[in-house]
Parts: C-alpha cells; sequence; structure tokens
C-alpha cells in the first residue's frame, strides 16, 4: 500500500511540475505522435498538429533533435492533405496513406 501511494504522490507530482512550466511542455508530454488518430488531428488547432507531427517525425527517425521547420511544414500538409480523405478516420497519422483515400484501412 505504501509504495503505491509514494507512486501517487511522484505521478502527481510530475503533473504538478509539467503544468507549472507551461502548457506546450505538457501538451508534449502527453501528445500521441504518429499515433494520434486522423480524427483527432483534423481537429487540432495548428501548433498542436505541429507538436504532433514533430513528435512522429522524432518516432520514425528515432532522433530527439528538432526536425528542421521545412521538414515539419511538409509533412504538416501532407498528413492534413491524407487525413482529410482517409475513409477510416481513426487511422493513425503514422499510417495515413493514399490508399486509405480509396479503402477503408
Amino acid at each position: 500500500m505504501h509504495a503505491t501511494r509514494t507512486g501517487a504522490v511522484a505521478v502527481g507530482l510530475a503533473v504538478l511540475a509539467a503544468l507549472a512550466t507551461g502548457c506546450s511542455d505538457v501538451e508534449r508530454l502527453l501528445n500521441q505522435g504518429g499515433d494520434t488518430p486522423c480524427r483527432d488531428y483534423i481537429d487540432q488547432e495548428p501548433d498542436t498538429k505541429r507538436i504532433t507531427i514533430t513528435k512522429a517525425i522524432k518516432e520514425k527517425t528515432g532522433n530527439d533533435n528538432e526536425p528542421a521547420g521545412t521538414v515539419v511544414d511538409s509533412m504538416i500538409v501532407q498528413v492534413d492533405l491524407l487525413c482529410a480523405g482517409q475513409r477510416n478516420i481513426d487511422t493513425p497519422i503514422k499510417n495515413a496513406d493514399i490508399a486509405g483515400l480509396f479503402l477503408n484501412k
């Protein structure tokens, strides 16, 4: 019981610390990156889309460095187009592709 309580307190403190550092840091922490479904991605604000795409690129490349702005911008345009046309809006953005425009993947 004591370990569970200690763990819960640690998680609570981590959340409070994240909240104190700013909304975008919390958003970066909780953002699903490439696992974000097209349904959710389409509804995101431009700043949140940038965070989502940046995280997805980092996941795909395995590199924690910030990708170039032009790479992020290009990927945003691609994912916007692909997600807007996906027959299955629950498709994660990392799986959005041309075939999904025609097939219910």
